[in-house]
């Protein structure tokens, strides 16, 4: 297996920032509450491709409904790698649990932006069964793989990224 990342928790005031924009009514104390009890990301079983993300709160998301998480995790990884982020398998079969961008892309640069390469996820419940789904603070909800990519023979990009979306196709 090639070794290729390493998942870290951003840091407390850059967690604290994205954590109080999304959720402004969030007391200082409960968020740093919250950021004390992320969980890294890992895989369940040895043959597992997924990297589980644990969400850091308890929700529940009614049909339709969507919620934007911010995860309190970056990665660092080999340049030529990309972290692709999904619903966890079981929860997209049984809720249509979606990811608003349908799939998240975490290049290899983004670590090094200004928010530290913090990775949030904004998921909805597309249910057309009516099923609500709830997450229990420390559940896994989304999975991460890393897969190596290429670039075209006559690739001369030097622009190098400083934040998330967006950010590179000004």
């Amino acid at each position: 297996m090639n070794r290729i990342a390493r998942f870290d928790k951003v840091s407390e005031k850059q967690f604290l920032e994205g954590w109080m924009d999304t959720f402004p009514g969030t007391l200082p104390e409960q968020a740093k509450t919250i950021y004390e009890n992320i969980r890294l990301p890992r895989r369940a079983t040895a043959g597992s491709a997924g990297y589980d993300f644990f969400s850091p709160i308890s929700f529940t998301l009614q049909p339709r409904q969507t919620i934007k998480i911010p995860t309190g995790i970056r990665v660092e990884m080999e340049q030529d790698w990309v972290l692709l982020l999904f619903p966890r398998s079981g929860l997209g079969f049984k809720y249509r649990l979606q990811m608003n961008n349908t799939v998240g892309v975490i290049d290899s640069d983004y670590f090094y932006s200004d928010n530290e390469g913090h990775i949030f996820a904004k998921i909805t419940n597309d249910s057309n069964e009516e099923k609500v789904l709830s997450i229990e603070a420390g559940d896994g909800f989304m999975q991460g793989i890393f897969l190596m990519y290429g670039i075209t023979m006559d690739d001369d990009v030097k622009e190098a990224r400083n934040g998330g979306f967006g950010s590179t196709g000004r």
